[in-house]
């Protein structure tokens, strides 16, 4: 038996348990800690792993996972929102850093062509590192984040082009010699694009039917592993990236039914193959490379984060944003990215730079790569970096007397507080949105700002005394924070909760909360029988078929309670509802007048 695999698996453990733990710990964060590790394990150190460059390769499918996650949390109309800050911000950024880094290349005395690589080549970021880092602090859904992604992204498609087009510019080649070959390889790549969306839109919800209807997490599991590969190679073999075809594959999966439970089975595929990866280019970094040329090397790093960071700084005051956002991003972007490593590999091959200048370029990407997370680390802890204004103090309420208590000033909260303004019965907010408070205040309502996961402020705001507590809240943790808070200090208080989805509705429900409304079920199924009166559903029959679904979905919504962590049960349980309701539908049709739930034809 060949235990040499096994060996290499357990010297990636050892290095991973032993080092990102410890950097971790000094607030260093887990992906400076995979980059060190494979630095230790690598050939120019202790030299425990051979060939890291068939790792790096293997290692790049963690790349291909994170960018099918990715894709599964964004919905095409969301895509559809984000299309200026990938298109125009993300032109925007990657025009100034390549143009900046390719005109520094040319004034050192690289060829126009050859700059022009170099500086789009350093002009990439990392998509994990940037996204690992945001994830690590929890900034992934904050402004600045998205962001980020939406640049990262852009990033990813422009290089898809140039990656085509810089055989077409290597030495004794042009486009003249063979036209037809890169009008081939667009159609091909035009093809691929229409395969994978046809295949996403008619091929892939059967495809996880059949899988979920094997009642096997393996074979589930299965199917997911299959759907990303089997995208990721379709674009490869189109000459594209297979990160763009796992990508697409997870958007077009988004609005399926089946992407909890898709997401949940890669995510620990995920996880390791990102390890694995940035061990792998902590592996390959060329550490000789920064012992003979020491000064050469850190100053070619330190200029390109410097020029990055200034670049980013520039393009995100033209594009609009705040000194803050600004600088956390040229913060975030101020490195190489592993599209460099493969645009550099090409030029090379086209004989476009010399093995020498790549090796250095890919040595200071790496670097680049390394010091991100220990930048970011210190600089953000740093009491230099506090751009913020200072944490404003809760407010302390002083109604005694009120009939209602708030918590949550949105949308859902404020329509309830008008109601119960206009007559005329007293109520009292709070809400931990300082700009939402401020804002609602100019309107002149009475607002207090304030943490309602705090006893000693839901004293002060009267909920001993209160009738009535609304659960406004949006945000399902504090729901059930302040809900628990609440039924343990004061029980005598009736509490009606807003609830996100079925599964926040069902955590509030175990709770004993007596009144729970799911957000939007009830503007739904009124639009749903304005829907069926539109259609010429009598108006009777219409309001009828409302509330048959409603007491039916609040019956299993009760049933579902006990199986709401079992993917497949839950599954089948849905399945069972559908069919008991459409049984319900169809024995109220047959005890009515024969045609009475027929759409009225199309008036002429």
């Amino acid at each position: 038996m060949d235990t040499g695999l096994i060996y290499s698996a357990l010297v990636f453990l050892v290095a991973a348990v032993a080092v990102v733990p410890l950097c971790k710990w000094l607030g260093l964060g887990e992906v400076l800690g995979y980059l060190l590790a494979g630095v230790v394990i690598g050939p120019t150190t202790l030299g425990l792993v051979s060939e890291p460059e068939q790792v790096l390769r293997f290692s790049q499918i963690g790349i291909i996972f994170l960018l099918f996650v990715i894709g599964l949390e964004l919905k095409p109309s969301r895509l559809k929102l984000m299309r200026r800050a990938v298109f125009v911000f993300g032109s925007l950024q990657l025009a100034t850093a390549s143009l900046a880094i390719a005109l520094v290349a040319w004034l050192l005395g690289l060829p126009p062509a050859a700059a022009l690589i170099v500086g789009f080549s350093l002009g990439l970021s990392s998509t994990p590192l940037v996204l690992q880092l945001l994830v690590e602090r929890k900034e992934l859904q904050s402004r600045h984040g998205r962001y980020a992604f939406s640049i990262l992204l852009f990033q990813d498609l422009a290089a898809i082009p140039v990656l085509a087009l810089i055989p077409f510019l290597g030495v004794g080649t042009s486009l003249e010699d063979d036209p037809m070959g890169l009008y081939d390889d667009i159609a091909l790549g035009i093809g691929a694009f229409l395969v994978l969306i046809l295949g996403g839109r008619y091929l892939m919800r059967p495809l996880f039917r059949l899988a979920a209807n094997a009642h096997s997490r393996e074979v589930f599991m299965g199917a997911a592993l299959m759907v990303v590969l089997g995208a990721a190679l379709l674009m490869e073999e189109a000459g594209l990236s297979m990160a763009l075809g796992a990508f697409i594959a997870g958007v077009l999966l988004a609005d399926s039914e089946y992407r909890p439970a898709i997401e949940a089975d890669i995510q620990p595929f995920k996880g390791m193959l990102l390890g694995l990866f940035f061990m792998a280019v902590g592996m390959t970094t060329q550490i000789g490379l920064l012992l003979d040329s020491p000064v050469m090397i850190l100053s070619l790093v330190l200029g390109l984060m410097t020029l990055k960071f200034v670049a980013m700084l520039l393009a995100s005051r033209l594009y609009g944003l705040p000194w803050l956002k600004s600088t956390r991003l040229g913060l975030l972007m101020a490195h190489g990215g592993e599209f460099g490593f493969v645009l550099l590999s090409s030029a090379l091959a086209a004989e476009l730079l010399d093995a020498s200048l790549v090796n250095t370029l890919i040595l200071v990407v790496s670097l680049s790569m390394a010091l991100t997370p220990l930048l970011n680390a210190l600089v953000l802890s740093s009491s230099l970096f506090r751009l913020r204004p200072p944490a404003r103090d809760f407010d302390q309420p002083t109604d005694d007397t009120p009939e209602v208590l708030i918590i949550g000033f949105s949308r859902f909260g404020q329509v309830v507080g008008r109601v119960l303004q206009n007559l005329k019965i007293p109520y009292t907010v709070l809400d931990s949105n300082p700009e939402q408070v401020d804002f609602v205040r100019r309107y002149g309502n009475q607002v207090y700002f304030g943490d309602a996961t705090r006893l000693d402020l839901l004293e002060a705001a009267g909920a001993g005394r209160a009738r009535l507590l609304v659960l406004a809240v949006s945000d399902v943790e504090m729901s059930v924070r302040v809900a628990k808070l609440v039924k343990q200090h004061f029980p005598q208080v009736k509490i009606l909760a807003r609830a996100r989805d079925r599964y926040h509705a069902q955590i509030l429900m175990r709770l004993g909360i007596p009144v729970v409304i799911r957000e939007l079920l009830l503007s739904s199924l009124e639009m749903s029988r304005q829907v069926l009166s539109e259609l010429g559903v009598s108006e009777h029959q219409a309001q009828h078929t409302i509330e048959t679904f409603r007491r039916h979905d609040e019956h299993m919504l009760t049933r579902q309670m006990e199986i709401s962590q079992d993917e497949q049960q839950l599954i089948q349980s849905v399945q069972e509802a559908n069919r008991e309701l459409q049984e319900i539908f169809e024995e109220d049709e047959q005890s009515l007048t024969p045609g009475t739930l027929k759409v009225s034809p199309r008036s002429s």
